[in-house]
């Protein structure tokens, strides 16, 4: 108990030598497993607490308003947080209670993904949960794509990533919500706008809107919407030589998209 905590700050919330466990109570908590990569932390509150042995037994809820967050963003905030004062970070590393002088709330609004508006004709999660690795591709389904197909999952495999396209998952009885869902979740989007399928303007359209990674490819500029003309796109051609040159052009657009 009060490791890493102000001797002032502990002082407020000790009833003699034993920590004032009511007090304790009416604070809100940072819930975090030792670590500052990607361990998920949660916010909540103690309801009940008490000392068995030299021990202290609590209970506690989690906040249903405050999404579960990456330990790592927290400690780009660890400034803020007071959760900075030791060279070797113990605050991260140590199995400990501590308390500090922060507006909690205030703090993490300032960093986590507030709730969002939601549409009604598909859903989409309260708080948006991207898998780093997922890379979506919206395309016709026709068979002459499956060859592009296989040179954009080629790509996305020397990226150490993995593609997917809507018709490989089931996951809800409406295709449109396999398709928005797989959007959502996704580091990339890749639109191919070959044949100007209403479909994939469409998935485009979306993916725009949720703010991802959006590359657009085609096999004609010809087919690219006025609206989305100033956007940078990848040509290829659908033979080997060009379906071989847009494996090399999307590894390299990924690259860059991931920093490296």
């Amino acid at each position: 108990m009060f490791e890493n905590t102000e001797q002032h700050l502990a002082g407020q919330f000790k009833d003699g030598d034993l920590p004032h466990l009511v007090a304790l109570r009416r604070l809100p908590c940072l819930f975090i497993p030792e670590g500052t990569g990607d361990e998920i932390c949660k916010v909540g509150q103690v309801t009940e607490a008490r000392i068995n042995n030299g021990q202290v037994l609590f209970e506690y809820a989690i906040d249903p308003d405050v999404p579960p967050m990456r330990n790592s963003l927290l400690y780009a905030q660890k400034n803020r947080l007071d959760m900075n004062r030791h060279r070797h970070d113990f605050d991260w590393h140590r199995n400990h209670w501590a308390v500090k002088d922060v507006d909690l709330y205030r703090t993490l609004l300032r960093s986590v993904n507030p709730r969002r508006q939601r549409p009604s004709v598909f859903n989409i999660p309260e708080h948006e949960s991207i898998e780093h690795q997922l890379v979506s591709v919206m395309m016709p389904f026709g068979a002459e794509f499956g060859p592009v197909y296989q040179a954009i999952q080629q790509a996305s495999a020397a990226c150490n990533l993995v593609s997917r396209r809507a018709d490989e998952i089931w996951e809800a009885p409406g295709i449109i919500q396999d398709v928005v869902s797989l959007i959502d979740r996704a580091r990339i989007v890749i639109c191919d706008l070959t044949g100007r399928n209403p479909n994939v303007f469409y998935e485009a359209g979306i993916a725009h809107t949720l703010g991802r990674e959006v590359i657009i490819i085609t096999q004609s500029e010809h087919d690219i919407p006025f609206d989305l003309r100033h956007l940078r796109h990848l040509r290829y051609l659908n033979n080997n030589e060009g379906r071989a040159s847009l494996t090399d052009a999307l590894r390299g657009r990924m690259q860059t998209i991931l920093g490296h």
